[in-house]
């Protein structure tokens, strides 16, 4: 009898220990449960924070204004379709733009009030097809150089202009505040040239006769030639240039801002990629 219920003790004893273990082992895994999901959930709140913090800083730097004058194809020029301002200068300013955390917005406004625009502070930026001229320089910082472009003449296809040389003494149509004006004002003098608000009005003067050729960059020219019957461009360049982005002379810090990210979109062949999309080597 004595063994009966010692061995019942123990078969009790040990039951009561597998149920003890039982629990202490499900305890334990439901503890280290909670505490990953309980980990897992903070570092998700945490990269949620930081993703939030992310965007909130990008929106927190604003808009960049862009000042240009969209008559200029293939640089800036108004889409048919729905009337957006694009081109080389709108595609390479709004990746600037993205790369520095910012949105673009594009004002367009007379080429020659440009630069006024950026000394004034009203746009953070000029870019319409804008050559570094010393005259320029005086009135804003230039980032640095992003396109290479060239001067160029056109003239009727029975003109009797067959080379600059041929240009003395003859009325010149230009588009005010260009280059082209400043280097036919300098070269054949300011009563031989007549200036437009536009490069389309100076070569629809040309094609009326009201001046005998049209200084203006040969991408442009390329256009225009193209859409007006009757006119070519001369085979000898005018003059070649480099375009630069207007920056206000006090913004120093924005323009190192804008040179850096010239610099990585000129190295990962964007600025490549938006040239040859709207100039074509052919």
């Amino acid at each position: 009898m004595k063994k009966k219920i010692l061995a019942l003790t123990m078969a009790v004893a040990m039951v009561s220990s597998l149920v003890a273990c039982g629990s202490s082992s499900e305890t334990s895994e439901k503890t280290e449960a909670t505490n990953e999901a309980a980990e897992e959930t903070s570092t998700e709140t945490v990269q949620e924070t930081d993703n939030v913090a992310t965007q909130e800083s990008a929106e927190n730097k604003g808009t960049l204004v862009m000042a240009t004058n969209a008559e200029f194809p293939p640089y800036e020029y108004h889409d048919g379709s729905d009337d957006q301002i694009v081109g080389i200068d709108a595609e390479i300013a709004a990746a600037i733009a993205e790369k520095l955390g910012y949105t673009l917005e594009i004002e367009d406004i007379a080429f020659d009030s440009v630069i006024p625009e950026v000394t004034s502070g009203k746009a953070d930026f000029g870019m319409a097809g804008m050559t570094v001229t010393e005259e320029r320089k005086k009135s804003v910082n230039f980032s640095d150089s992003y396109a290479t472009a060239v001067q160029v003449v056109i003239v009727t296809e029975d003109s009797d202009i067959a080379s600059i040389d041929d240009l003395s003494g003859k009325i010149i149509g230009v588009q005010s505040g260009t280059t082209g004006d400043l280097y036919a004002t300098d070269d054949f003098g300011d009563e031989n040239v007549e200036r437009y608000n536009k490069g389309m009005e100076a070569v629809q003067a040309l094609s009326q006769g009201k001046v005998d050729a049209v200084i203006i960059d040969n991408e442009p020219a390329k256009v225009f030639v193209q859409e007006t019957a009757g006119l070519k461009i001369l085979e000898s360049a005018y003059a070649e240039e480099e375009y630069a982005i207007a920056i206000n002379l006090d913004n120093t810090e924005f323009l190192n801002d804008v040179n850096a990210a010239l610099a990585e979109l000129k190295a990962d062949g964007t600025i490549d990629n938006i040239v040859s999309k709207y100039i074509t080597t052919n």
